[in-house]
């Protein structure tokens, strides 16, 4: 199986023949510049004269596998290409791994089948009145049981593999949704298909709060209903519009028990970066039922004047009563582009520094099971629609800290004084942060010489893979994670910071996410057994109209656009098994204490004020729903009683914060009444459940006030001591967007992160197993230099390969058919990534 570890161009592949990556054959323009960029390597290897450190032993020092230049010094080396040696996973499946594209379409076939009797219309064409199939994708299966099978690798235990179905039964006599657990799979006669109760908090999942689908934008009755009326305002009141276009974004959630859908529409213009050209008008439109044809619109509001109909607007703009703005005329649009502007700066016509691993890249992949090991790391990964990347069966140094490293949920809540930003309250599950998920850019998302790992997701309309889904890369941290200067014997010396990263990023609308995981996931692995996880956001703000009656509520950030105060909060699931399953809660508090002893001179006085830790365990989970404590002085530990380290204390991991450790803002909002308990701490610790995979759901957001699963009912007064517990742990930012989220908001402030770190886990600190460090002696005569001990690990010395050419495509789309289909025009894949936020229409 052929596989790409570099940045190769892509190219086309058969779906009976998949490919790791896809691959282009580079064109004319780019084999020319690869054929100078070699040309340049050899005269400035000519030019140059490159000299290397003596070593201790006195040998030179060449990079392993490379092939020296011909006709120049016999030292200068072309370093091998960055290819991971093969990993060796603890077991020969992944029970985590996704559905593959032939999996999902036997499954759906099956489904459509007339032995199944459910009358489905196929995705692409279903209106909100047919039965149709929202959703499939894997079903994880249940730990038991994957222990089992990992304890014995006997492939008789091997877990049975499922899927999750979502169908929506808009054609039923009480519409309805329903989640379905398929399975074994792949299909045979085996196969069955059984309602997904065991999940949920609620019997039923009310059709109004079904998944989102932009067919429903496409239907004539949205226009008809909703821009007709008003498109002689439109024209008028919101001044010139670049391509006589405009479009709206929707707020959220849509309901709040399931007996409606209705949402406001906020108009904005249809330019580059439109989330930041919001116009002073909004709509509230009312999409409740299976009946397109009795959708209706409920409110207008312009510029603080609230009308019931459109025909009492109408009147008002008709007959001068209506208290106008002035129309946004300004031309020039391009501040809201991500094109550079400004004075070039010093030496900026210079690419930067890169990483490169000299000697050969230091990680391992199995790329069909999708496992990673790293310097004593193993894990697998896992991917689904609703949050994108996870990780399972994390092991250190041969044992298992973590079972499942998963994100939950990201909340997104808005203020404002306008209908919009005080309505607009989102849980992105429902969108689908990992269907989000987009390829990531070489050399900018990632170093040039990550390695990509693809994504494979399914939607009602098609399957969609990204080659670049994932990257994993090793980094110097550029700074050692242990150091000590001394001068006796043997305590002197460094150990490198290195780092292995895991990145995911989604575009959710106007945002990136970073998650390593536009939000960005990360998950970073140090060499001590310490993991951080970290969030980063960027993209373009969700805005609102400017005027002085919104100062309280965020800061001006253009001539009528305000930077609207949010709180992002993002929830994780860390299933710790710390010497096992069995596990308990330590809490530490660092109290200040007054005390005398006899030993006490006078003329300090006789009392001492100092710090007194104070441990106690946290043993019933109606006490695990919890917030750092004041100034951080104290924290929580998941330790294990019965495994003691070599000083006799319970072997244990700290959940640390890192970077804006923070839980959300407001309580007792309806739109967020119990959807999201989740948010209202830093972290949580409950008994782990198969019946509680999720602290929410994709259905949560719009049943606020009934939702699926309420993350209260996991905590019911049981004992939490010595049983296999979860920790949910919540990172997140207070953003008050300032002129400098213009054009986009920067990962460097818009980030957070926890850690999750060994507390006497082990006898010592394990980082000073490293090679890569260095051991200082000092002279034995003065003026001499130090002697030191590098343990035979340094710098390679040879010349990088060049990195590949830059080139970016769209994703791989296939039908419900699993056939490639036709490349996306730029419209449908706006569509595709902007969601409900996009509803065009033209003037």
């Amino acid at each position: 199986m052929a596989r790409r570890y570099g940045y190769e161009q892509l190219k086309a592949v058969s779906l009976n023949e998949p490919k790791h990556e896809l691959t282009r054959a580079p064109n004319r323009i780019t084999s020319l510049r690869l054929s100078l960029s070699f040309i340049l390597i050899f005269v400035l290897a000519s030019l140059t004269v490159i000299q290397v450190r003596p070593s201790t032993s006195g040998s030179k020092i060449v990079c392993e596998g490379t092939k020296t230049l011909a006709g120049y010094d016999e030292d200068i080396k072309i370093c091998a290409s960055n290819v991971p040696p093969p990993a060796r996973p603890p077991a020969p499946i992944n029970p985590w791994a996704s559905l593959t594209i032939d999996e999902t379409v036997q499954i759906q076939n099956w489904l459509l089948s007339a032995q199944m009797n459910l009358n489905l219309t196929r995705g692409d064409t279903a209106r909100p009145s047919d039965n149709s199939v929202y959703m499939i994708q894997t079903y994880y299966p249940p730990k038991a049981s994957v222990l089992k099978y990992f304890s014995s690798l006997d492939p008789r235990d091997a877990p049975a593999r499922f899927a999750r179905v979502t169908i929506h039964h808009g054609g039923a006599v009480e519409p309805v949704i329903k989640d379905y657990l398929v399975g074994p799979l792949p299909v045979t006669p085996a196969t069955k298909m059984t309602h997904l109760t065991k999940i949920y908090h609620t019997e039923t999942l009310p059709y109004n709060a079904r998944g989102y689908d932009a067919l429903d934008w496409n239907l004539p009755e949205i226009h008809t209903k909703i821009a007709a009326p008003l498109m002689d305002a439109y024209k008028e009141l919101l001044g010139g519009l670049p391509n006589e276009t405009i479009v709206a974004g929707g707020a959220g959630p849509f309901g709040f028990d399931g007996s409606f859908r209705r949402f406001w529409l906020n108009w904005q213009r249809d330019t580059p970066g439109f989330w930041l050209h919001p116009l002073n008008l909004w709509q509230y439109v009312d999409v409740s039922g299976t009946d397109s044809s009795k959708w209706d619109q409920l409110k207008i509001v312009y510029n603080h004047q609230v009308f019931d109909t459109a025909e009492s607007f109408m009147d008002a703009f008709r007959n001068g009563t209506l208290k106008r703005v002035p129309p946004v005329t300004e031309q020039d649009l391009s501040w809201s582009t991500r094109e550079r502007i400004g004075a070039l700066r010093d030496l900026d016509n210079l690419p930067g520094p890169r990483s490169v691993s000299f000697a050969g890249l230091r990680f391992r992949i199995d790329y069909d099971l999708q496992y990673v090991s790293w310097m004593g790391w193993g894990l697998y990964l896992g991917f689904d629609r609703d949050m994108g990347l996870n990780l399972w069966d994390i092991r250190f140094r041969d044992e298992r800290i973590i079972y499942e490293l998963k994100p939950q949920e990201a909340l997104a809540q808005y203020t404002g004084n306008d209908p919009y930003k005080s309505s607009t309250a989102l849980l992105d599950s429902y969108f689908g942060m990992g269907q989000s998920v987009r390829d990531l850019l070489p050399g900018y998302d990632c170093p040039d010489e990550a390695i990509y790992l693809p994504a494979t997701t399914f939607s009602a309309t098609g399957m969609m893979t990204r080659q670049r889904a994932i990257c994993i890369f090793e980094q110097d941290s550029g700074r050692p994670i242990s150091r000590h200067l001394g001068f006796e014997r043997n305590e002197f010396g460094a150990v490198k910071g290195y780092q292995l990263v895991m990145r995911s990023i989604a575009t959710v609308g106007n945002y990136d996410y970073l998650v390593s995981a536009c939000r960005s996931f990360e998950y970073i692995f140090h060499v001590d057994g310490t993991i951080e996880v970290r969030v980063s956001a960027s993209g373009y703000l969700l805005s609102g109209f400017w005027d002085d009656e919104q100062r309280a509520y965020g800061n001006k950030i253009w001539n009528t656009t305000l930077g609207s105060l949010h709180d992002h909060v993002i929830n994780f699931k860390v299933d710790l098994d710390v010497g096992g399953t069995q596990n308990s809660l330590l809490k530490t508090s660092l109290n200040q204490e007054v005390i005398t002893q006899p030993w006490f001179d006078d003329d300090w006085g006789e009392e001492v004020i100092q710090q007194k830790i104070i441990r106690e365990y946290i043993d019933n989970e109606d006490e695990a729903l919890l917030r750092f404590p004041t100034n951080f002085q104290g924290g929580y530990t998941i330790v294990n009683t019965d495994e003691t380290n070599k000083w006799g204390i319970p072997r244990g991991y700290a959940i640390h914060p890192g970077y804006s450790p923070v839980y959300n803002t407001v309580v007792g909002s309806k739109r967020l009444l119990k959807n999201a308990n989740w948010a209202r701490y830093n972290l949580a610790v409950s008994r782990r459940k198969d019946t509680e995979p999720s602290s929410s759901s994709m259905w949560n957001f719009n049943l606020p006030g009934a939702p699926p699963v309420d993350f209260h009912n996991f905590f019911d007064g049981e004992n939490i001591t010595q049983q296999d517990l979860v920790t949910w742990i919540n990172v997140g930012m207070h953003h008050l967007p300032a002129s400098e989220d213009v054009p986009n908001t920067r990962t460097n402030t818009a980030a957070s992160s926890f850690f999750l770190t060994p507390f006497n886990y082990f006898d010592y600190d394990v980082s000073i197993e490293s090679a890569n460090a260095i051991l200082l002696q000092p002279p034995t005569k003065p003026g001499d230099p130090f002697s030191y001990n590098d343990y035979n690990v340094r710098p390679a010395h040879c010349v990088p390969q060049p990195p590949a050419a830059f080139e970016y495509y769209p994703e791989q789309v296939y039908d419900l058919d699993g056939k490639p289909a036709p490349p996306s025009t730029v419209e449908e894949m706006r569509k595709a990534s902007e969601l409900y936020l996009r509803i065009k229409f033209d003037l």
